[in-house]
């Protein structure tokens, strides 16, 4: 018989910890319907907001940071749940989609192309991404699998790009 699925965290795990906090992407994880989804557009929503401020290069240090501190973030968060990979965690969604639209062509066009794209193989998972997601169970391989995501979405704009000349 297959596991039930666990049961979606609350506000009291949300705030129960800093990690907690960022790992449910401060609340867009929470979502009933499609968390993984829902953290993506959070993403999409707070990038203007980060990058505005700084420069192109202090923007790339922050995701290196915030891409290294999701490892920690995502395994404490991953224990505190009982699964490393829960729906809720959704910083693993946020961080790489925050580097696919610092490197989108400029225009909603291409980002609402860009966010189709990354869902796209988030989900679908291609590899080596479903290698993190089947055999690579902790922050490291949850952060890792989203990054390959991003790569491939990256790709595919670029070749879009060139395509529409």
């Amino acid at each position: 018989m297959p596991d039930s699925p666990r049961p979606r965290p609350g506000l009291r795990f949300l705030f129960a910890h800093p990690a907690h906090f960022l790992a449910c992407g401060c609340g867009s994880g929470l979502s009933p319907k499609a968390p993984g989804t829902v953290g993506t557009l959070f993403a999409w929503l707070t990038f203007p907001l980060l990058r505005a401020p700084l420069s192109e290069l202090q923007f790339l240090a922050l995701l290196g940071a915030a891409y290294l501190a999701g490892i920690w973030i995502i395994d404490v968060a991953g224990r505190s749940l009982g699964d490393p990979d829960h729906g809720s965690i959704v910083w693993d969604e946020i961080v790489p989609f925050w580097l696919v639209l610092l490197l989108t062509p400029a225009g909603w066009l291409w980002q609402a192309t860009a966010f189709a794209l990354f869902r796209f193989f988030d989900i679908v998972k291609p590899q080596p991404a479903r290698y993190f997601d089947h055999h690579v169970k902790n922050g490291f391989g949850v952060m890792a699998d989203d990054l390959v995501a991003a790569g491939y979405t990256l790709l595919a704009l670029a070749l879009l790009k060139r395509l529409l000349g």
